[in-house]
């Protein structure tokens, strides 16, 4: 006869062992059978080196990451009962990657007791990446920040969306922004509607990418504090940005800027309309240098033009490509 292995009654040093030899998916499990399996968990891992990364979309995901070597898990609640228990293994390069979902009528719920649940399993208090598209559960979104506020310390990367332009999810964007803490990256791919849209600007991002900026206006972009700017789409007057890198000269705004991203334009007619009265140098075409752009990659450019800080800091204006994007890189 068979008789279950009683790994609960093994002293700490064995069991330490077993959970070392466990991955990722295996120590979830393991810590859901009861109270007392979680708490064991919870004692036995000191430092996982796991990612917790959550997904609000037409599926509610709860991805869990872990390091080289261990597998990695992707928890998705559907309404989709036909997709219950289903699960999907993917290998690459000693990547061992398990997509499980689980039908639930109520998919918001199960997906926050899980997330809290592996947040306190794994000790951890920041979410490496959160994406929610805005106007998948629109009625439930202030539940699901209210839930991220109280059980989160803060977000490093944040991509916010949605799907249906016409349905307006100005209210619950500036309710997010202003109860999450995002540390590093902020990817915004919305329609705002109200031009006046009120949000509080993350300081100090790493990267803010606004997909469709028709609404940053002079205050907004003075507001703007970032290493990384992309706006795309902006209807930023001419005589704005001349004053914009009039004060950027100055430092008297957006000093942290590194690199600025925005639509193509012909960098002729830039030089024309916005560095008419502006110090500036056109760099012969001969000349070649390699300059920084965003995540610490370099491109090499041939010519631009420069303008210069009163620190001495120069900004590169320059194409990327034919009928590219129009750049500026601080140097």
């Amino acid at each position: 006869m068979d008789y279950p292995f009683p790994i609960l009654r093994l002293p700490f040093v064995p069991l330490q062992e077993i959970f070392k030899a466990m991955d990722t998916f295996e120590i979830i499990n393991f810590s859901l059978i009861t109270k007392r399996t979680k708490t064991v968990t919870q004692n036995m891992i000191i430092y996982s080196g796991c990612s917790i990364q959550l997904d609000i979309n037409k599926e509610l995901e709860v991805w869990v990451v872990g390091p080289k070597n261990m597998t990695s898990c992707y928890y998705s609640f559907t309404l989709n009962e036909e997709m219950n228990g289903k699960i999907v293994e993917n290998d690459w390069n000693d990547w061992n990657e398990l997509q499980i979902w689980k039908y639930s009528n109520n998919p918001i719920e199960e997906w926050k007791l899980l997330c809290k649940h592996v947040l306190e399993i794994f000790k951890i208090q920041t979410i490496d990446y959160l994406s929610m598209t805005m106007d998948s559960f629109v009625d439930h979104n202030v539940s699901i920040i209210d839930f991220l506020k109280t059980n989160v310390k803060s977000v490093t990367e944040c991509c916010l969306s949605q799907i249906n332009k016409n349905i307006n999810v100005d209210e619950h964007t500036a309710y997010l922004l202003d109860n999450i803490i995002i540390n590093a990256e902020l990817c915004f791919a919305l329609s705002i509607n109200n031009v006046n849209f009120n949000w509080k600007i993350p300081k100090n991002l790493k990267e803010l990418c606004i997909h469709n900026s028709h609404w940053i206006g002079y205050e907004r972009l003075f507001d703007i504090d970032c290493k990384s700017v992309i706006l795309e789409k902006n209807r930023i007057s001419n005589k704005v940005w001349n004053l914009f890198f009039k004060k950027w000269i100055a430092m008297e705004t957006n000093q942290n800027l590194e690199y600025l991203q925005l639509d193509y334009r012909e960098i002729e007619e830039f030089r024309a309309l916005v560095l008419d009265d502006i110090p500036h140098e056109v760099v012969d075409e001969g000349v070649q240098r390699v300059l920084k752009t965003r995540h610490n990659e370099t491109k090499e450019v041939k010519g631009g033009i420069d303008i210069r800080r009163i620190d001495g800091k120069t900004a590169t204006f320059f194409m990327l490509g034919w009928n590219g994007s129009f750049l500026m890189c601080i140097h």
